[in-house]
């Protein structure tokens, strides 16, 4: 893609301290981030809002990003809206919905059950991997995946079996927190999978697809508002319905965050990203039981070193070709 596609020296190198800061600022989001949205978001905020809000903070910061790499001109000028609607327009559409069950679920389950069942999106995403990629997973993945099922069905069942954060009841725990968190990992997975082919056949910067992403997504999002029930409330309090100050921190935290996982992945790899996620979910207790004073189910107790393994065996354990290493 000419002089869009070639990453500058520093892009190319980053330092250990610059990839120790992203993996350090990323596993503080992942672990934060349901409490602080459970504590900083009211009942009431539209959830479109929020979304809406989230995707414009991601813009500007990719942006930003881009300019002070320098890099800014020479990836517009190689940009093209066919190219970008090729390989960010479906992926944005679901990037989108998922936020949007996210954030429903935020509400409505207790912060540890929503991260942990929030990995799951790593089985979906070798499931995808597999199905457009052609990526195989080995005998000790496939084992890692089982353990990752059966750590969500154990928080399936006893998320439902009780009453959620907001007091409903074990039905609507289960309507609006379980369910919603679980298709949202399903649609992470798709959309994560689409990515990666989107990236290998058009080579695009982790930057410019979040720019792409984030506006397309908003787009589309925007014109489901013409029927959907957050539309008719936004029309009728207001794009900032229930917020308060307190309300852009999560949304702030929530773009850096997308930001984020572009460069843990390019930096770090998928390993290292993996260890993330559990660390994330061990930040996510500790919180929960420092500022809630809650301790973590027994359903929890059970499944956390399900997903802390499955993670971890995931991870260690790839697929090696057997021609190849022969």
């Amino acid at each position: 893609m000419g002089s869009a596609s070639k990453p500058s020296p520093t892009a190319g190198a980053p330092s250990r301290r610059k990839v120790a800061l992203c993996l350090t600022l990323l596993t503080l989001q992942y672990g934060a981030q349901p409490l602080i949205s459970k504590r900083c978001i009211r009942q009431g905020v539209i959830v479109t809002s929020l979304v809406l809000a989230i995707e414009l903070l991601k813009v500007i910061c990719a942006v930003i990003l881009l300019v002070a790499e320098g890099s800014l001109k020479a990836q517009f000028s190689n940009w093209s809206l066919v190219g970008s609607l090729t390989a960010s327009g479906l992926p944005a559409a679901i990037y989108a919905l998922q936020n949007s069950l996210l954030q429903i679920s935020y509400k409505n389950l207790d912060s540890l059950t929503f991260s942990i069942l929030n990995q799951t999106k790593l089985l979906f995403t070798a499931f995808f991997t597999y199905l457009i990629l052609g990526q195989k997973q080995s005998p000790k993945q496939i084992l890692a995946l089982a353990l990752l099922i059966t750590a969500a069905v154990l928080l399936s069942i006893g998320e439902s079996s009780r009453k959620g954060a907001s007091g409903g009841s074990s039905d609507y725990v289960l309507l609006y927190g379980v369910i919603p968190v679980t298709v949202a990992s399903v649609l992470s997975g798709l959309a994560s999978s689409l990515c990666q082919w989107a990236s290998q056949v058009k080579k695009h910067t982790s930057y410019m697809m979040t720019i792409e992403m984030s506006f397309i997504g908003s787009m589309c999002l925007l014109a489901s508002t013409f029927q959907s029930p957050d539309g008719e409330a936004l029309r009728i309090y207001g794009f900032f319905h229930e917020w308060t100050l307190w309300t852009v921190i999560p949304v702030l935290m929530n773009a850096v965050g997308g930001i984020l996982v572009g460069l843990v992945t390019s930096y770090a790899g998928g390993i290292k990203k993996g260890f993330v996620i559990v660390s994330a979910l061990l930040v996510t207790a500790l919180l929960q039981f420092i500022f809630d004073g809650k301790p973590p189910s027994l359903h929890c107790l059970v499944a956390l070193p399900l997903v802390m393994t499955s993670i971890f065996i995931y991870q260690k354990y790839p697929y090696v070709d057997s021609k190849k290493k022969d």
